[in-house]
């Protein structure tokens, strides 16, 4: 008797935890995304541009998403092997409300290119490789799901 109650208690507290599943490639929007070319600045010696997005995560479900976290990955054009990537803490237990949108978000990339040319004639080299960026997402102990991939932009993005 004393098992069976246990068992009926955590499988009370097991589904509360829980919560509801969402679906977030249904739920969650990247909007006003905007892509480019950071300039880092000289690095040692060298101009150096990183590519980078500037985001929203928009809830358009009708439940609040909570604990929602991103991670955005760079990728080369015709390469698989990550870039450089960014981790986001959207929101906290609050969570993101049905219908609102987050804080703009931003992030660069960890690699980019360096050298000792102009950034105009950087980006016009014929060496050059553009970039794209995936933007992921999820909340609470859920999988990543993969919400967008995006070219990024051949411009430049002044500090």
């Amino acid at each position: 008797m004393r098992a069976t109650l246990c068992l009926i208690v955590l499988l009370a507290l097991s589904g509360a935890a829980c919560g509801p599943n969402i679906d977030l490639k249904a739920s969650l929007q990247v909007a006003d995304v905007s892509t480019g070319w950071a300039d880092l600045g000289v690095v040692n010696g060298q101009n150096k541009m990183v590519p980078s997005i500037t985001f929203t995560l928009k809830n358009v479900g009708s439940q609040p998403i909570t604990t929602l976290q991103a991670n955005v990955i760079f990728r080369r054009v015709g390469e698989d092997e990550e870039w450089g990537a960014g981790f986001l803490k959207i929101t906290g237990s609050d969570g993101l409300a049905a219908g609102a949108s987050s804080k703009t978000q931003t992030v660069n990339s960890t690699l980019g290119y360096t050298s000792s040319e102009t950034r105009a004639q950087m980006m016009a080299n014929k060496q050059w490789v553009d970039a794209r960026v995936q933007v992921f997402a999820k909340y609470g102990s859920t999988q990543w799901t993969l919400l967008g991939e995006f070219p990024v932009e051949r411009r430049l993005i002044q500090k």
